[in-house]
């Protein structure tokens, strides 16, 4: 059927959007964030919580690490990600660039592709543009992205040229590669390009309209929240998401806190993904509509509250929080699992109370109400 994308809603002070992206496993209401399951499993998250309780649209893969375990033999053997892990929604992957490039001390980088050596084992592999989209195709995802090098920040401006510029051109393999191939399991797989150029902004602007020329179904924002401050962060979403086609979805990749997100739904970013909320949970840290708390804190310790009974879901109002405590103190398995399940809660409702103020038409005042709130430390 391929991926379509309806903008249902603009709000009337931001560049904001609320809309809707439809594949063949399921439709995906946007704005909307993405639950990362780098292995094909968002850590210590059931998939039935994933749909019940957190009520994803969309989880997250990613190649590098489907590609070295379980490897694509099992992944096609399988019949793909989705039936291997139990998801019957949408999936999308990182192409695994990002997590090649950071392996600074065991790749190499040439215009054939990058050589690099497993994080596993030290087993020496070759990621070219065209290998990564027939990985992709192993495992099936409905969004896949383009094979790209993600330059660290601070990068000089030679460097970030020269790396956009063979982003652009693996890009075009990528595309070729995909076009002269079919997907694998009876399911469209659409390919999203990705802007970069750091933080230069004559190479974001050549880059956006370059990805933009490929017109493909969607657009992806990499190369941000690597460090940066979050103000140039939100000055380069700008103008990515000026330039790349209004009438396509517009991913940025890797972002972030509960501010990041709702001032880039601001600046018209429909899709985002972060592996903060399930990391910062394992740590005892969650996210409330009061706050954030550290729930290893004394200060909790005979606090008979829920997590969050605003939110709903049965981790947020069922647990305590000197329960949760508790069990953190205990080091109890438990505790990363129902915090987990709280902050990707909390996450899903802090999208979908955005989109319904983009229908409202009251985003703006919303934004700047609840953004000092959400990031008071409790």
């Amino acid at each position: 059927m391929g991926l379509k994308f309806e903008i249902k809603h603009k709000d009337p002070q931001t560049k904001a959007r609320a809309g809707k992206i439809t594949t063949d496993h399921g439709e995906i209401q946007t704005p909307i964030f993405m639950p990362v399951g780098t292995a094909g499993t968002v850590k210590a998250v059931h998939q039935r919580e994933l749909k019940e309780d957190i009520n994803a649209d969309i989880i997250l893969g990613n190649t590098y690490h489907l590609y070295l375990r379980p490897g694509t033999e099992i992944l096609e053997k399988a019949g793909g990600l989705h039936k291997f892990n139990g998801w019957d929604r949408p999936i999308l992957t990182d192409s695994g660039g990002y997590q090649v490039f950071s392996l600074a001390q065991t790749r190499k980088i040439k215009e054939e592709g990058v050589t690099f050596r497993s994080h596993i084992d030290g087993s020496k592999h070759l990621f070219t543009p065209e290998r990564v989209m027939d990985i992709q195709r192993s495992i099936g995802a409905d969004i896949i992205m383009a094979f790209d090098e993600c330059p660290p920040y601070p990068s000089d401006y030679t460097y970030a040229k020269n790396s956009m510029q063979l982003t652009h051109r693996w890009l075009q393999r990528c595309v070729d590669r995909l076009d002269e191939t079919v997907p694998l399991y009876g399911h469209h797989q659409a390919l999203f390009p990705i802007v970069q150029g750091s933080t230069y902004k004559d190479l974001r602007t050549q880059s956006a309209e370059k990805i933009a020329s490929f017109e493909r179904e969607g657009n992806a924002i990499g190369g941000l929240s690597v460090g940066e401050p979050a103000e140039m962060m939100y000055e380069f979403t700008e103008l990515c998401c000026d330039i790349l086609p209004e009438d396509k979805p517009r991913y940025l990749m890797g972002v972030g806190t509960p501010a990041n997100i709702l001032e880039n739904i601001a600046l018209g970013v429909d899709m985002l993904d972060c592996v903060m909320p399930t990391r910062q949970a394992r740590h005892g840290h969650v996210f409330t509509t009061q706050g954030i708390m550290n729930l290893k804190n004394k200060k909790w310790e005979d606090d008979f509250e829920p997590i969050d009974a605003t939110l709903g879901g049965y981790a947020s109002t069922f647990y305590s929080r000197s329960y949760l405590r508790h069990m953190f103190k205990a080091n109890e398995a438990l505790a990363g699992m129902v915090a987990s399940v709280h902050n990707l809660t909390f996450y899903l409702w802090l999208v979908r109370e955005a989109r319904q103020h983009i229908i409202d038409g009251d985003f703006r005042e919303w934004k700047n109400a609840i953004i000092p709130t959400l990031m008071q430390r409790l």
